[in-house]
């Protein structure tokens, strides 16, 4: 590793929640079960809606694809994390930290866009149910997560090449657990201001612009159901939405105070604990959001786990 003025960081230094070695370990060991839990909670939703014919609709098809992005989204900062915490190493290549961050924007800004399609997808069944059978057929469905992805992953080239395209000469220590665009950029050898607000500004209009279609999608949603005659079809239809909306708001709020905070009142503590809850607790608590009131989902884990005699 060269750092000193005039030579290029090759190798950055996560630093995590603590300086202390004890504490580093005491982080990993909490993160360890929650990654397995994550894990475990979405593999199931996924193998359970693969298995079950009766939940082989648009929903449960964005719902499957939900839970395999938010694997993804957990495995792309907490293994490192953890490994680091248990080895007492903190060193990520250079080409690590920019494949994790990547990786990272890509997963967390395909999820949303896939909320807003799974948005779009309730609302077509709540206002066209005569029709909803045929205006979300099985290749609309595939198209959508396909333009998500798509989507997400171009936001990521933008926004990575954004980070990096700065200069690095050192220091090299980010005060993070995994390679995020704020800390990164103040490592910089050159002023990030321009940067960080060109991201902002960007960052901005596509969150906002995503969030902004969900919004209309409940829009109609909600209008749609205060127009229902009997109250029990306005609970039904209702309840097909909670979850999803739910969701939407535990991934909004923790996401909108990590991105869309100025820059200039970034604190290094503050974004570390705020990572948590958006890249971390949301992925790993959205299969409990699904399953907790859904009882098309209650009975699939159930046939899943104890199999009929």
């Amino acid at each position: 590793m060269a750092v000193g003025n005039g030579s290029a960081v090759t190798t950055f230094v996560l630093k995590g929640f603590s300086d202390d070695p004890s504490l580093r370990l005491v982080s990993a060991a909490c993160f360890l079960p929650i990654y397995l839990f994550a894990l475990l909670g979405n593999a199931s939703v996924i193998a359970a809606v693969s298995r079950d014919g009766r939940l082989h609709t648009p929903m449960y098809f964005f719902l499957k694809n939900l839970s395999f992005l938010d694997m993804c989204y957990t495995s792309v900062t907490l293994p490192k994390a953890i490994a680091n915490g248990l080895s007492g190493s903190e060193r990520i290549s250079f080409a690590e930290c920019v494949a994790q961050l990547f990786l990272f924007v890509t997963l967390c800004a395909s999820e949303c866009f896939l909320l807003t399609a799974m948005a779009y997808d309730r609302c077509v069944a709540i206002q066209r149910p005569l029709h909803y059978g045929v205006l979300m057929g099985r290749g609309r469905c595939v198209l959508l997560v396909l333009a998500a992805w798509l989507a997400g992953a171009l936001y990521a080239v933008f926004h990575t090449n954004n980070t990096f395209s700065l200069p690095f000469c050192g220091p090299n220590v980010i005060e993070h657990f995994f390679c995020d665009s704020s800390p990164v950029m103040r490592l910089s050898c050159a002023d990030p201001r321009s940067h960080e607000e060109v991201g902002f500004v960007v960052g901005g209009c596509v969150i906002l612009s995503a969030f902004a279609l969900t919004v209309l999608s409940y829009v109609l949603i909600i209008s749609t159901i205060a127009r229902m005659p009997s109250a029990g079809g306005r609970q039904k239809a209702f309840s097909t939405c909670s979850s999803h909306l739910a969701t939407v708001l535990l991934f909004y709020v923790t996401g909108s105070f990590a991105y869309l905070s100025p820059t200039s009142q970034y604190s290094p503590t503050q974004g570390r604990l705020v990572s948590v809850f958006y890249s971390v607790l949301t992925p790993s608590l959205n299969p409990v959001v699904y399953c907790l009131r859904n009882q098309d989902m209650q009975a699939a884990l159930r046939r899943l786990f104890v199999p009929s005699k």
